[in-house]
C-alpha cells in the first residue's frame, strides 16, 4: 500500500472484508486515507514507522483474541509509537498512562511488579489485543489523524472480534472508547463482557480508573468461561 501503511495481517484481512465493503471502504487500497496518510508521511513525521502501523493485528491474530484493550490514537512523541496502544519499546521512558497502568496492575494483581520498561507485547501474546481507534498520528500533534477514515477502518476491527463465538472481553478506559460499546453489542448479541472505566491519563485516572480492577475482573470473566487467565506480568 505505497509508503502510506502496509498490507493487512492475512489472519485479520479475510474477516475485515465484508464488513469494510459495507462502510464503502476497499479492503486492498484504502485509498482516500491510504492518500492522506502518504501526504502527511511526506510533507511531516508520523508515528508509528510505516511497517508498525498494524503491529498489533501482527501481535495477535484474531482467532487468537481473548481480550481488547481500545487506545486512542498513538503517542506522539519521538520514538514511543509502535502500534500496540499504552506500549513503547524497551529504552524508553515509561509514559505517565502506562505508569498509572503499571500503578493500578500492581494494587490488582498479588505479586505483580512493574517493570523497568514499557514493552507490552507480552500480553499480545497472550491474546491482548492492544488496539488504537486510530492508527497514526502527527508528531506532537495528538488527535491530528482523528475524523480521517481510521475510526471507520477500526471499527470493522472491533466489529470483526465482536462477532467471534468465543467470548471476549472488552476493556475500554475514557469516552472515546466507551463509545464503542453499542458497536460492540451490536456484531456480539450479548457474548462478551463490557468493561469501563475512566482512561488511565494523569488528568483522569483518580476519577474511577484506580480501583476500577480490570486485570483481575478480566481473568475471573475469563475463567468463567472455561478459559485460561491472562497473564499481566511483564519480565
Amino acid at each position: 500500500m505505497s509508503d502510506a501503511f502496509p498490507p493487512i495481517p492475512d489472519s485479520w484481512s479475510e474477516a475485515l472484508e465484508a464488513d469494510l465493503g459495507q462502510h464503502s471502504l476497499d479492503l486492498r487500497n484504502l485509498q482516500g486515507l491510504q492518500d492522506f496518510v502518504a501526504k502527511e508521511r511526506a510533507e511531516h513525521q508520523v508515528f508509528p514507522p510505516t511497517d508498525e502501523v498494524f503491529a498489533a493485528l501482527e501481535a495477535t491474530p484474531l482467532d487468537g483474541v481473548r481480550a481488547v484493550i481500545l487506545g486512542q490514537d498513538p503517542y506522539h512523541d519521538d520514538g514511543q509509537a509502535h502500534g500496540l496502544c499504552f506500549s513503547v519499546r524497551r529504552g524508553v521512558k515509561v509514559p505517565r498512562s502506562l505508569h498509572n497502568i503499571y500503578k493500578e496492575l500492581a494494587a490488582d494483581i498479588e505479586g505483580f511488579t512493574a517493570p523497568d520498561h514499557g514493552c507490552l507485547e507480552a500480553w499480545a501474546e497472550e491474546g491482548v489485543l492492544l488496539l488504537n481507534t486510530v492508527l497514526t498520528v502527527r508528531a506532537h500533534k495528538a488527535n491530528s489523524h482523528r475524523k480521517k477514515g481510521w475510526e471507520r477502518f477500526t471499527d470493522t476491527i472491533i466489529a470483526a472480534c465482536a462477532r467471534r463465538e468465543q467470548p471476549m472481553v472488552f476493556v475500554l478506559w475514557g469516552k472515546p472508547a466507551q463509545q464503542k460499546q453499542a458497536l460492540i453489542e451490536g456484531h456480539g448479541e450479548g457474548r462478551h463482557r463490557v468493561l469501563k472505566s475512566a482512561h488511565p491519563s494523569p488528568l483522569s485516572a483518580r476519577n474511577g480508573f484506580f480501583g476500577s480492577k480490570p486485570f483481575s475482573t478480566t481473568n475471573a470473566q475469563l475463567e468463567d468461561w472455561g478459559q485460561a487467565p491472562i497473564d499481566w506480568r511483564l519480565d
